[in-house]
């Protein structure tokens, strides 16, 4: 089949390996390539076992790969072929250096753009899918212009929004696709190609565009934006459990302001993923580059109150528990950072299950997709953690069940099952306020939750 262009996505992660699938699915006139270094990531792609579960990804990579869906190591290959290049490489927080523990850590991303310069050929659009931090894409146009060869690149900002465990209903159905550009004849041209992409799919009105260094600033803020939400959700939390009042109908009540709404008012043990943190603190470092003190201050705020509501939620287990975990069971359900995904990446159970390591518990580890990454993100702590599918089997001979991740299964256990097979006085802290307090209690629990009433028997 000869197809309109090649399309090569460098990177096979959460955001390269969704969005590519969906593109080819819904353009199968373009040739899309996915490369990757990772020998085994890209072998899992061109498997029935996917590196990522997302809901409806594996129906849709199975009905196109090897069709216009490709998967491979082959970088130069790639680069060589493609006339069109999203980089979608990671961009972690740095853990060295200049900007430590703030800045983006963007190696990974210049080697990529140093791989694109060596091995181009022709002309080409390159566009930035990975979360990188404003006037980035500056960078990539000096070392892309660098060259010698007469090859011309134009540069796009393309930032993804994504919510993993409904990536792929983001990508058929997108509350908007941003794409920026160099405001130039050549820019606007790219940016028309890729606006063309999407038009396959995506409603004109839901495709906008912006100057380059909008849309790179974009993604950062509607990330700040809705991690400040759960901040500040979970900061009233800690005052309606000293006053009394229930979390859950403060949020109600406030949300129900058209002018608010009321999503992410869900109070929690903490938000997790690999965006929130990282872009929060990316703005962070930008604003103090730039001399803005007290805007920096005021995000960097909303980092300060979720780590407050890790330490918050390990001090209530304590404090319930007699103010000793030692030698005590302990059963974390769920480890993912949300439901429907297998992504641990910042997860708060991480925070809380190295807390109880370090207080001697014993920890059982259940999720139904993450205990892989959860094997792998405790590998170095020091301590006895048994990780069991089952949840029940899990919760069995524990002092306490610790509910991490609001998995829908969780609602429907047999929890008076569980409750005759837990050591007794048995405890359940409700990390995400998805269970029925009130049963449990009568049930026989002590249930302790998230700005809600105490049911306890002690």
């Amino acid at each position: 089949m000869r197809f309109k262009k090649n399309i090569l996505c460098i990177g096979a992660g959460y955001v390269g390996g969704p969005t590519m699938a969906m593109i080819a699915f819904k353009c199968p006139e373009y040739k899309i390539t996915v490369v990757d270094i990772n020998p085994k990531r890209i072998a899992e792609w061109n498997s029935d076992n996917l590196p990522i579960y997302e809901p409806g990804l594996f129906e849709i990579v199975s009905s196109i790969r090897g069709k216009n869906l490709f998967f491979s190591t082959d970088i130069e290959k790639g680069i060589k072929e493609s006339e069109i290049i999203f980089v979608s490489v990671n961009t972690p927080v740095k853990e060295f250096g200049l900007g430590a523990g703030m800045a983006a850590d963007l190696q990974y991303w210049e080697k990529t753009a140093r791989q694109i310069l060596k091995f181009s050929q022709s002309h080409k659009i390159i566009i930035e899918k990975s979360t990188l931090p404003v006037k980035t894409a500056q960078a990539m146009e000096r070392i892309l212009h660098s060259n010698k060869k007469g090859v011309d690149f134009d540069i796009l900002s393309n930032p993804e929004f994504l919510a993993e465990g409904s990536a792929m209903d983001d990508l058929i159905n997108p509350d908007r696709v941003l794409i920026g550009s160099r405001e130039t004849e050549s820019g606007i041209k790219a940016r028309d190609e890729l606006v063309e992409i999407y038009a396959n799919w995506v409603s004109g009105e839901r495709i906008i565009t912006s100057n380059i260094w909008s849309s790179e600033l974009s993604k950062l803020v509607a990330n700040a934006f809705l991690a400040q939400r759960i901040s500040s959700i979970n900061s009233i939390s800690a005052l309606c459990e000293k006053t009394d009042a229930n979390i859950k109908e403060v949020a109600n009540a406030v949300g129900m302001d058209k002018r608010i709404g009321n999503k992410f008012l869900q109070a929690s043990v903490g938000f997790g993923g690999s965006c929130f943190k990282k872009d929060i603190l990316n703005l962070v470092y930008i604003c103090r580059h730039y001399g803005l003190s007290e805007v920096a201050d005021y995000w960097e705020q909303v980092i300060r109150i979720n780590q407050y509501q890790k330490e918050r939620f390990i001090l209530k287990m304590m404090e319930t528990m007699f103010n000793t975990m030692a030698g005590k069971k302990i059963c974390l359900l769920g480890f993912a950072f949300k439901a429907e995904t297998s992504d641990t990446r910042e997860s708060p159970a991480i925070f809380i299950a190295q807390k109880l390591l370090e207080e001697k518990a014993e920890l059982r580890i259940s999720d139904p997709r993450a205990l892989g990454n959860a094997k792998a993100d405790l590998a170095g702590s020091k301590g006895v953690i048994e990780y069991i599918s089952d949840p029940v089997e899990a919760a069995k001979g524990c002092h306490a069940i610790c509910l991490m991740t609001e998995w829908e299964l969780y609602k429907e256990l047999d929890f008076k099952k569980i409750y005759k097979i837990m050591e007794k006085p048995a405890f359940i802290f409700d990390g995400r306020n998805i269970l029925n307090h009130s049963e449990l209690f009568d049930i026989g629990f002590n249930v302790f939750s998230i700005g809600m009433p105490l049911f306890t028997h002690l």
